[in-house]
């Protein structure tokens, strides 16, 4: 089974992946999102309301959620930790690689359902 990442990697339409430098705005909360991103190499901090929420690595998936919902707006600040390649794919390549390749919709599923375990056990520790 593909890993997402590698699966963004083989369907994105680009030949290499974006590289992002340390403390570089990847994308900003309020921006419109016309694709979502898997780490290749490096790490990124998720920011909501000026506050990081969560640090991903390689091997994770964000960026999704602008790609599914109607109004396409992001609801969060990705920041790269590191200098940080990114693989990405557009809503019709994500479309296609969903509908090609089942795993990866159970696997990107799996990586949001680990990312909301993990940010209701902080919320349950800051309580």
């Amino acid at each position: 089974m593909l890993e997402p990442v590698r699966t963004i990697e083989l369907f994105q339409k680009a030949p290499s992946p974006m590289t992002f430098y340390a403390g570089q705005i990847i994308f900003r909360e309020g921006d419109l999102g016309d694709v979502m991103y898997g780490i290749i190499e490096g790490e990124v901090q998720m920011w909501v309301n000026g506050k990081v929420i969560e640090t991903l690595y390689s091997g994770d998936v964000f960026g999704t959620g602008a790609l599914i919902h109607s109004d396409f707006q992001r609801t969060s600040t990705a920041i790269a930790v590191t200098d940080t390649q990114l693989g990405f794919l557009d809503r019709q390549r994500f479309l296609y690689a969903v509908h090609q390749t089942p795993m990866f919709s159970l696997q990107i599923m799996k990586s949001y359902s680990d990312r909301f375990r993990r940010l209701k056990s902080q919320a349950s520790l800051n309580n």
